[in-house]
Protein backbone atom coordinates (compact mmCIF):
# COMPACT_ATOMS: atom_id res chain seq x y z
CA UNK A 1 0.00 0.00 0.00
CA UNK A 2 2.77 2.37 0.45
CA UNK A 3 4.02 1.94 -3.03
CA UNK A 4 0.87 2.82 -4.20
CA UNK A 5 0.39 5.64 -2.23
CA UNK A 6 3.98 6.60 -3.84
CA UNK A 7 2.68 5.91 -6.91
CA UNK A 8 -0.64 8.30 -6.26
CA UNK A 9 1.67 11.07 -5.04
CA UNK A 10 3.65 10.70 -8.02
CA UNK A 11 0.70 10.89 -10.58
CA UNK A 12 -0.85 14.24 -8.71
CA UNK A 13 2.35 15.95 -8.75
CA UNK A 14 2.71 15.29 -12.67
CA UNK A 15 -1.00 16.42 -13.00
CA UNK A 16 0.39 19.48 -10.90
CA UNK A 17 3.39 20.24 -12.98
CA UNK A 18 1.33 19.62 -16.20
CA UNK A 19 -1.15 22.06 -15.35
CA UNK A 20 0.95 24.92 -14.22
CA UNK A 21 3.16 24.46 -17.14
CA UNK A 22 -0.07 25.07 -20.12
CA UNK A 23 -1.18 27.51 -18.02
CA UNK A 24 2.52 29.56 -18.21
CA UNK A 25 2.06 28.83 -22.06
CA UNK A 26 -1.80 30.22 -22.21
CA UNK A 27 -1.68 32.65 -19.50
CA UNK A 28 -4.89 34.14 -20.88
CA UNK A 29 -7.22 31.19 -20.63
CA UNK A 30 -6.36 31.06 -16.92
CA UNK A 31 -7.26 34.84 -15.94
CA UNK A 32 -10.54 36.28 -15.31
CA UNK A 33 -10.94 39.35 -17.51
CA UNK A 34 -12.98 40.37 -14.91
CA UNK A 35 -10.35 40.90 -11.89
CA UNK A 36 -7.54 39.88 -13.61
CA UNK A 37 -7.21 36.43 -11.06
CA UNK A 38 -6.42 32.94 -11.70
CA UNK A 39 -9.46 31.74 -13.40
CA UNK A 40 -10.67 28.27 -14.94
CA UNK A 41 -14.01 29.42 -15.95
CA UNK A 42 -12.85 29.90 -19.95
CA UNK A 43 -10.81 26.49 -19.79
CA UNK A 44 -14.16 24.43 -18.78
CA UNK A 45 -16.76 26.11 -20.34
CA UNK A 46 -14.88 26.99 -23.51
CA UNK A 47 -12.44 24.97 -23.99
CA UNK A 48 -13.63 21.73 -23.20
CA UNK A 49 -11.64 21.60 -19.78
CA UNK A 50 -11.52 19.03 -17.27
CA UNK A 51 -10.96 20.47 -13.15
CA UNK A 52 -8.94 17.55 -11.61
CA UNK A 53 -9.90 17.47 -7.83
CA UNK A 54 -7.12 15.42 -5.81
CA UNK A 55 -8.06 14.31 -2.60
CA UNK A 56 -6.30 13.46 1.07
CA UNK A 57 -8.05 11.29 2.78
CA UNK A 58 -8.28 11.31 6.47
CA UNK A 59 -11.87 9.94 6.97
CA UNK A 60 -11.59 8.19 10.26
CA UNK A 61 -13.62 4.94 8.97
CA UNK A 62 -11.42 3.77 6.29
CA UNK A 63 -8.50 5.07 6.78
CA UNK A 64 -5.70 7.54 5.22
CA UNK A 65 -5.09 7.48 1.43
CA UNK A 66 -5.65 9.32 -2.04
CA UNK A 67 -8.32 10.30 -4.55
CA UNK A 68 -8.97 11.94 -7.55
CA UNK A 69 -12.03 13.24 -8.91
CA UNK A 70 -12.02 14.69 -12.63
CA UNK A 71 -15.38 16.92 -13.49
CA UNK A 72 -16.28 17.98 -16.88
CA UNK A 73 -18.73 21.27 -17.29
CA UNK A 74 -21.02 21.64 -20.15
CA UNK A 75 -22.42 25.00 -21.15
CA UNK A 76 -26.57 24.87 -21.66
CA UNK A 77 -28.27 23.38 -24.73
CA UNK A 78 -29.04 26.45 -27.21
CA UNK A 79 -32.23 28.19 -26.01
CA UNK A 80 -31.96 27.71 -22.45
CA UNK A 81 -29.67 29.84 -19.82
CA UNK A 82 -26.04 29.60 -20.39
CA UNK A 83 -24.31 28.53 -17.11
CA UNK A 84 -23.13 32.01 -14.69
CA UNK A 85 -25.97 33.94 -15.87
CA UNK A 86 -29.42 34.70 -14.25
CA UNK A 87 -32.11 32.47 -14.71
CA UNK A 88 -35.45 33.66 -14.55
CA UNK A 89 -39.33 32.46 -15.02
CA UNK A 90 -41.99 34.33 -16.66
CA UNK A 91 -42.81 36.13 -13.11
CA UNK A 92 -38.71 37.30 -12.61
CA UNK A 93 -38.64 35.40 -9.33
CA UNK A 94 -36.16 33.05 -10.09
CA UNK A 95 -32.70 34.66 -10.15
CA UNK A 96 -30.28 31.97 -9.06
CA UNK A 97 -27.50 30.87 -11.08
CA UNK A 98 -28.25 28.42 -13.73
CA UNK A 99 -26.62 25.13 -13.22
CA UNK A 100 -24.10 23.68 -15.49
CA UNK A 101 -24.52 20.11 -16.98
CA UNK A 102 -21.60 17.95 -14.92
CA UNK A 103 -20.19 14.36 -15.27
CA UNK A 104 -17.81 13.42 -12.85
CA UNK A 105 -15.28 10.16 -12.74
CA UNK A 106 -13.09 9.31 -9.53
CA UNK A 107 -11.49 6.34 -7.46
CA UNK A 108 -9.81 6.41 -4.15
CA UNK A 109 -7.31 4.04 -1.90
CA UNK A 110 -6.40 3.80 1.49
CA UNK A 111 -4.51 2.06 3.83
CA UNK A 112 -7.02 0.17 4.90
CA UNK A 113 -7.37 -1.53 1.29
CA UNK A 114 -10.45 0.43 1.00
CA UNK A 115 -10.78 1.19 -2.64
CA UNK A 116 -13.64 2.98 -4.79
CA UNK A 117 -14.21 4.03 -8.29
CA UNK A 118 -17.34 6.22 -9.68
CA UNK A 119 -18.96 7.84 -12.21
CA UNK A 120 -21.83 10.21 -12.12
CA UNK A 121 -23.75 13.13 -14.62
CA UNK A 122 -25.70 15.48 -13.37
CA UNK A 123 -28.18 17.04 -16.44
CA UNK A 124 -30.67 20.02 -16.30
CA UNK A 125 -33.05 20.77 -19.56
CA UNK A 126 -35.58 23.71 -21.15
CA UNK A 127 -34.24 26.26 -18.11
CA UNK A 128 -34.03 24.08 -15.30
CA UNK A 129 -37.07 22.65 -15.33
CA UNK A 130 -35.62 19.23 -15.63
CA UNK A 131 -33.13 17.88 -13.63
CA UNK A 132 -31.16 15.01 -13.77
CA UNK A 133 -28.64 12.61 -11.41
CA UNK A 134 -27.39 9.36 -12.37
CA UNK A 135 -24.27 7.57 -10.80
CA UNK A 136 -22.65 4.17 -11.00
CA UNK A 137 -19.90 2.91 -8.30
CA UNK A 138 -18.05 -0.02 -6.90
CA UNK A 139 -16.41 -0.05 -3.71
CA UNK A 140 -14.62 -2.34 -1.25
CA UNK A 141 -14.61 -0.47 1.99
CA UNK A 142 -13.50 -1.76 5.22
CA UNK A 143 -15.31 -0.22 8.13
CA UNK A 144 -16.11 -0.53 11.92
CA UNK A 145 -19.83 -1.42 12.85
CA UNK A 146 -20.44 0.04 16.47
CA UNK A 147 -23.01 -1.63 18.70
CA UNK A 148 -24.59 -0.95 21.68
CA UNK A 149 -21.52 -0.19 23.83
CA UNK A 150 -19.41 1.88 21.10
CA UNK A 151 -16.68 -0.82 20.27
CA UNK A 152 -15.24 -0.30 17.06
CA UNK A 153 -15.97 -4.15 15.35
CA UNK A 154 -13.96 -4.36 11.67
CA UNK A 155 -15.87 -5.93 8.68
CA UNK A 156 -15.73 -5.27 5.26
CA UNK A 157 -18.43 -4.04 2.79
CA UNK A 158 -18.30 -4.35 -0.69
CA UNK A 159 -20.27 -4.15 -3.88
CA UNK A 160 -21.58 -2.23 -6.79
CA UNK A 161 -24.49 0.38 -6.41
CA UNK A 162 -26.69 2.00 -8.94
CA UNK A 163 -28.29 5.52 -8.39
CA UNK A 164 -31.14 7.10 -11.18
CA UNK A 165 -32.97 10.28 -10.41
CA UNK A 166 -35.52 12.82 -12.15
CA UNK A 167 -37.28 15.85 -11.37
CA UNK A 168 -39.75 17.95 -13.05
CA UNK A 169 -39.84 21.77 -11.83
CA UNK A 170 -43.63 22.45 -10.94
CA UNK A 171 -44.73 25.54 -12.78
CA UNK A 172 -42.50 28.34 -12.26
CA UNK A 173 -41.78 28.02 -8.98
CA UNK A 174 -38.89 26.64 -6.42
CA UNK A 175 -39.96 23.16 -6.01
CA UNK A 176 -39.27 20.35 -7.85
CA UNK A 177 -40.68 16.63 -7.67
CA UNK A 178 -39.82 13.47 -9.13
CA UNK A 179 -38.69 9.61 -8.45
CA UNK A 180 -35.04 8.33 -7.16
CA UNK A 181 -34.47 4.23 -7.73
CA UNK A 182 -31.55 3.09 -5.68
CA UNK A 183 -29.48 -0.65 -6.43
CA UNK A 184 -26.86 -2.37 -4.26
CA UNK A 185 -25.60 -5.22 -4.61
CA UNK A 186 -23.64 -6.22 -1.34
CA UNK A 187 -21.25 -8.29 0.09
CA UNK A 188 -20.59 -8.04 3.79
CA UNK A 189 -17.98 -9.93 6.00
CA UNK A 190 -17.49 -9.97 9.59
CA UNK A 191 -15.03 -11.97 11.61
CA UNK A 192 -16.06 -15.54 13.21
CA UNK A 193 -18.49 -13.85 15.52
CA UNK A 194 -21.77 -11.24 14.25
CA UNK A 195 -21.71 -8.38 16.94
CA UNK A 196 -24.34 -7.41 19.43
CA UNK A 197 -27.04 -5.31 17.56
CA UNK A 198 -27.49 -6.72 14.40
CA UNK A 199 -30.31 -8.99 13.68
CA UNK A 200 -30.68 -11.18 10.27
CA UNK A 201 -27.59 -11.15 9.38
CA UNK A 202 -26.90 -12.13 5.71
CA UNK A 203 -23.54 -12.12 4.01
CA UNK A 204 -24.62 -10.98 0.55
CA UNK A 205 -27.80 -8.87 0.20
CA UNK A 206 -29.44 -7.03 -2.55
CA UNK A 207 -30.93 -3.54 -1.90
CA UNK A 208 -33.24 -2.07 -4.47
CA UNK A 209 -35.56 0.97 -3.43
CA UNK A 210 -37.87 3.35 -4.53
CA UNK A 211 -39.18 6.61 -3.77
CA UNK A 212 -40.26 10.11 -4.50
CA UNK A 213 -37.75 13.20 -3.67
CA UNK A 214 -39.32 16.91 -3.16
CA UNK A 215 -36.79 19.52 -3.68
CA UNK A 216 -36.94 23.47 -3.08
CA UNK A 217 -34.37 25.47 -4.42
CA UNK A 218 -33.60 28.91 -3.57
CA UNK A 219 -29.88 29.32 -3.71
CA UNK A 220 -28.20 31.76 -5.24
CA UNK A 221 -25.52 29.38 -6.38
CA UNK A 222 -25.53 25.16 -6.40
CA UNK A 223 -21.84 24.96 -5.49
CA UNK A 224 -21.38 27.82 -2.96
CA UNK A 225 -24.05 29.41 -1.92
CA UNK A 226 -24.47 33.07 -0.27
CA UNK A 227 -28.02 33.37 0.12
CA UNK A 228 -31.41 31.26 -0.24
CA UNK A 229 -32.93 28.03 0.64
CA UNK A 230 -32.15 24.11 -0.32
CA UNK A 231 -34.40 21.58 1.03
CA UNK A 232 -35.21 17.65 0.51
CA UNK A 233 -37.34 14.95 1.47
CA UNK A 234 -37.03 11.39 0.52
CA UNK A 235 -39.16 8.79 1.34
CA UNK A 236 -38.36 5.44 0.03
CA UNK A 237 -39.71 1.66 0.09
CA UNK A 238 -37.29 -1.28 -0.83
CA UNK A 239 -39.20 -4.68 -1.65
CA UNK A 240 -38.63 -7.66 -3.64
CA UNK A 241 -40.57 -6.51 -6.42
CA UNK A 242 -37.55 -3.73 -6.59
CA UNK A 243 -34.71 -6.04 -6.56
CA UNK A 244 -34.42 -6.29 -3.00
CA UNK A 245 -33.82 -8.93 -0.38
CA UNK A 246 -34.62 -6.91 2.34
CA UNK A 247 -38.23 -4.86 2.97
CA UNK A 248 -37.96 -2.13 5.06
CA UNK A 249 -38.65 1.86 4.62
CA UNK A 250 -37.03 5.29 4.89
CA UNK A 251 -37.82 9.08 5.17
CA UNK A 252 -34.75 11.54 5.27
CA UNK A 253 -35.49 15.46 5.16
CA UNK A 254 -32.69 17.90 5.23
CA UNK A 255 -32.50 21.54 4.57
CA UNK A 256 -30.41 24.32 4.43
CA UNK A 257 -30.28 27.93 4.86
CA UNK A 258 -27.89 30.92 4.14
CA UNK A 259 -28.18 34.46 5.16
CA UNK A 260 -26.00 37.02 4.26
CA UNK A 261 -25.79 39.06 7.39
CA UNK A 262 -23.51 41.75 5.57
CA UNK A 263 -21.32 42.19 2.78
CA UNK A 264 -18.75 40.40 4.14
CA UNK A 265 -20.64 37.55 6.16
CA UNK A 266 -22.73 34.96 5.73
CA UNK A 267 -24.32 32.72 8.13
CA UNK A 268 -25.30 29.12 7.47
CA UNK A 269 -27.56 26.52 8.93
CA UNK A 270 -27.92 23.05 8.42
CA UNK A 271 -30.69 20.87 9.71
CA UNK A 272 -30.61 16.72 8.55
CA UNK A 273 -33.38 13.52 9.82
CA UNK A 274 -33.35 10.16 8.95
CA UNK A 275 -35.79 7.43 10.17
CA UNK A 276 -36.46 4.34 9.11
CA UNK A 277 -38.81 0.91 9.74
CA UNK A 278 -39.04 -2.59 8.72
CA UNK A 279 -36.06 -4.96 8.31
CA UNK A 280 -33.75 -2.58 7.40
CA UNK A 281 -29.56 -4.08 7.11
CA UNK A 282 -27.64 -2.71 9.52
CA UNK A 283 -25.11 -0.66 7.20
CA UNK A 284 -28.16 1.30 5.54
CA UNK A 285 -29.48 2.72 8.48
CA UNK A 286 -29.42 6.90 8.92
CA UNK A 287 -26.45 7.66 10.49
CA UNK A 288 -24.93 11.53 11.85
CA UNK A 289 -22.78 13.37 9.02
CA UNK A 290 -19.85 15.67 10.37
CA UNK A 291 -17.22 17.08 9.27
CA UNK A 292 -14.75 15.34 11.83
CA UNK A 293 -16.41 12.08 12.65
CA UNK A 294 -15.93 8.93 11.28
CA UNK A 295 -18.76 8.06 8.63
CA UNK A 296 -21.45 5.79 10.69
CA UNK A 297 -20.35 6.09 14.28
CA UNK A 298 -23.35 7.19 15.11
CA UNK A 299 -25.54 4.87 13.29
CA UNK A 300 -29.12 3.62 14.38
CA UNK A 301 -32.62 3.24 13.63
CA UNK A 302 -32.70 6.59 13.30
CA UNK A 303 -30.96 10.44 13.71
CA UNK A 304 -31.41 13.87 13.77
CA UNK A 305 -28.44 16.67 13.04
CA UNK A 306 -27.97 20.28 13.29
CA UNK A 307 -24.96 21.76 12.55
CA UNK A 308 -23.52 25.78 11.86
CA UNK A 309 -21.21 27.59 9.69
CA UNK A 310 -20.36 31.05 9.69
CA UNK A 311 -17.91 32.53 6.44
CA UNK A 312 -16.55 35.37 5.95
CA UNK A 313 -15.47 37.17 2.49
CA UNK A 314 -12.19 38.59 2.52
CA UNK A 315 -11.93 39.29 -0.78
CA UNK A 316 -14.68 38.54 -4.00
CA UNK A 317 -12.19 35.54 -4.04
CA UNK A 318 -11.14 34.24 -0.99
CA UNK A 319 -13.28 33.32 2.06
CA UNK A 320 -12.64 32.06 5.46
CA UNK A 321 -15.33 29.35 7.50
CA UNK A 322 -15.82 28.22 10.88
CA UNK A 323 -18.18 25.71 11.62
CA UNK A 324 -19.97 23.43 14.45
CA UNK A 325 -22.32 20.73 14.88
CA UNK A 326 -24.27 18.37 16.83
CA UNK A 327 -26.58 14.88 16.26
CA UNK A 328 -27.73 11.94 17.70
CA UNK A 329 -28.56 8.47 16.29
CA UNK A 330 -31.22 6.38 18.18
CA UNK A 331 -34.13 4.12 18.55
CA UNK A 332 -32.40 0.20 18.20
CA UNK A 333 -29.20 0.56 20.30
CA UNK A 334 -30.48 3.55 22.10
CA UNK A 335 -33.20 5.56 23.30
CA UNK A 336 -32.78 9.21 22.27
CA UNK A 337 -32.12 10.61 25.76
CA UNK A 338 -29.53 7.71 26.15
CA UNK A 339 -28.18 8.20 22.79
CA UNK A 340 -24.11 9.08 23.11
CA UNK A 341 -24.16 13.06 21.71
CA UNK A 342 -21.72 13.48 18.86
CA UNK A 343 -20.20 17.04 18.33
CA UNK A 344 -17.81 18.08 15.44
CA UNK A 345 -16.11 21.57 14.60
CA UNK A 346 -13.41 23.15 12.91
CA UNK A 347 -12.32 25.84 10.64
CA UNK A 348 -11.48 26.00 6.22
CA UNK A 349 -10.90 28.32 3.40
CA UNK A 350 -12.33 28.80 -0.01
CA UNK A 351 -10.89 30.19 -3.79
CA UNK A 352 -13.52 31.15 -6.14
CA UNK A 353 -11.50 29.06 -8.66
CA UNK A 354 -14.24 29.23 -11.46
CA UNK A 355 -16.17 32.40 -11.30
CA UNK A 356 -18.27 32.08 -14.14
CA UNK A 357 -19.27 28.56 -12.90
CA UNK A 358 -19.79 29.76 -9.23
CA UNK A 359 -16.96 26.49 -8.22
CA UNK A 360 -14.98 27.41 -5.06
CA UNK A 361 -12.42 24.86 -4.14
CA UNK A 362 -10.70 24.65 -0.58
CA UNK A 363 -9.77 22.88 2.80
CA UNK A 364 -11.65 22.11 5.62
CA UNK A 365 -10.03 20.94 9.00
CA UNK A 366 -12.11 19.21 11.82
CA UNK A 367 -12.28 18.00 14.95
CA UNK A 368 -14.89 15.28 16.52
CA UNK A 369 -14.53 13.04 19.40
CA UNK A 370 -10.71 11.89 19.94
CA UNK A 371 -9.84 12.51 16.03
CA UNK A 372 -9.14 14.79 13.51
CA UNK A 373 -9.98 15.18 9.59
CA UNK A 374 -9.22 16.90 6.58
CA UNK A 375 -11.05 17.77 3.93
CA UNK A 376 -10.35 18.69 0.10
CA UNK A 377 -14.17 20.82 -0.30
CA UNK A 378 -15.80 21.93 -3.85
CA UNK A 379 -17.50 24.29 -2.97
CA UNK A 380 -19.90 23.71 -0.07
CA UNK A 381 -19.15 20.59 2.40
CA UNK A 382 -23.71 20.23 2.59
CA UNK A 383 -24.69 18.38 -0.20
Amino acid sequence: MVRASVQWSAFYFCLAAASFAYAAQEPSRFRDAEDGQFDMSDVLLNHRGVLPVPNIITEPAIGYGLGLGLLYFSAAKPGTVEPGKPSSDETGERNAMAPPNITGVGAFGTGTHSWGVGLAHFHTWNDDRIRYFGALGKVNLHLNYYGPQGNANAYQLSGVAVVQQVLFRLGNSHWYVGPRYTFFDTATRFGPVVPQGINHFQKDLRIGKAGIVIDYDTRDNIFYPSRGSYAEFEADIARGALASDRSFEMQTARGYHWVPLSPAWVLGMRADTGFSQGDIPFFAQPYVNLRGISQAKFQDRNQVTGELELRYNITPRWSVLGFGGVGKAYGNLHSFSDAPTAFAFGTGFRYLIARKLGVSMGVDVAHGPGQNAFYIQVGSAWR
